[in-house]
């Protein structure tokens, strides 16, 4: 498992599954997958609901290891099974409505999310995930690119969590 990140205005972290690409596919595009995995270590999802399409939305919420809950939204802007998922990512209420970082009041209200699966190997996914602010305030970008280390250990334990659960799904 290799893992690699940049540091530029866009958070870039990518990461080398031993699984095949319809399965890793499946765990970013499936809810019921997804809250197996989802999130970083201690967390627990909660809820999950997907209307998996363009224009669709994904709605979740996770428990951190303190019993916080924090909801997220994503609007589904480009879906090209099995090699490409693009979404705006976004903080939200239990009713779906917009809101901010619970614990960061200049983080960016909406990021973009890319992520790219490819097959490096035979039975091997590669994944790339870039996240980007989108409109966000010279603020917002600010706290978005000193947030860099902190996202990079959050991606990383989430992705531990995935290389686990593909591995028990396979």
């Amino acid at each position: 498992m290799t893992s690699t990140a940049t540091n530029s205005a866009d958070f870039v972290i990518s990461r080398v599954f031993d699984a095949p690409r319809e399965l890793v596919w499946k765990a970013f595009t499936d809810p019921e997958h997804m809250k197996e995995w989802w999130g970083p270590k201690g967390s627990v999802v909660v809820a999950s609901k997907m209307d998996f399409r363009v224009g669709g939305t994904y709605h979740g919420a996770m428990r951190d290891p303190a019993g916080n809950v924090m909801w997220a939204k994503f609007v589904y802007r480009e879906i090209v099974a099995p090699e490409r998922l693009v979404w705006e990512h976004s903080f939200s209420d239990e009713a779906g409505g917009l809101t901010r970082h619970p614990l960061s009041p200049t983080w960016p209200l909406k990021l973009l999310t890319t992520v790219t699966f490819d097959e490096p190997l035979k039975g091997q996914t590669g994944l790339t995930l870039r996240w980007s602010p989108l409109e966000a305030t010279a603020e917002e970008q600010k706290t978005f690119d000193a947030a860099h280390d902190g996202m990079r250990g959050g991606w990383g334990g989430t992705f531990e969590r995935l290389t686990a659960y593909l591995a028990e799904a396979k």
